[in-house]
């Protein structure tokens, strides 16, 4: 595989050739590592159900079923076209969800109102520096008040990164929000901020 650089033909070419060898070439669909990630990512949300959600980089649409069984509405979004036609099938009977193909940070939904929630896993890190925070100054104005952000993100390094997860979690750290979670593994960071900074304990008066 090559590098992905910072020009949206080479990624275009990057993501067609991967998901044109394989049907789920990241194996989300089979791998416990994947299906246990999702778990963590969801278990980590401080509400249990939200109205708006945003999940850029929704690749086959996986999490984005699981997203779906929690809000109101859902635009998910991927830069690979073949990555788009795959998650409108797997959601296919989910009429709150919308699925569209977007490049990132350019084509950021701000049309689309305010979101509750942003998810932003395993997609920042391939923007390079300047696009991480771009796209991270976009998350910080298109959250509704009381609003979620989290990201969960691989750590180690690849070929195909054009920003490492440290950088994107330090550009996501330095918006403000106050962090409600962090979990770290060697494989993955995850992290949630919000400009509600009350636990969950303290959003159901538990202390």
């Amino acid at each position: 595989m090559g590098t992905v650089t910072s020009d949206p033909a080479d990624k275009e070419d990057y993501f067609r050739n991967l998901y044109g060898a394989a049907e789920d070439p990241y194996e989300v669909r089979t791998r416990w590592y994947e299906q246990r990630k999702r778990a963590v990512l969801l278990a980590a949300l401080p509400q249990p159900r939200y109205r708006s959600v945003f999940e850029p980089g929704c690749g086959l649409g996986e999490l984005t079923v699981q997203l779906a069984a929690r809000c109101d509405r859902l635009l998910a979004s991927d830069f690979s076209q073949e990555a788009v036609d795959r998650a409108r099938v797997r959601t296919v009977d989910l009429p709150h969800v919308q699925v569209v193909q977007q490049r990132l940070p350019q084509d950021f939904p701000h049309a689309q109102g305010l979101f509750d929630l942003i998810v932003l896993s395993e997609v920042a890190y391939f923007l390079d520096a300047a696009s991480v925070q771009r796209l991270a100054n976009a998350c910080r104005d298109s959250l509704a008040a009381g609003g979620t952000l989290i990201a969960c993100d691989w750590l180690p390094d690849f070929t195909e990164r054009a920003c490492s997860t440290r950088q994107v979690h330090d550009t996501l750290v330095a918006l403000g929000l106050r962090r409600l979670v962090l979990h770290e593994e060697d494989d993955f960071l995850l992290q949630v901020w919000s400009s509600d900074g009350r636990s969950v304990a303290e959003r159901e008066s538990i202390r």
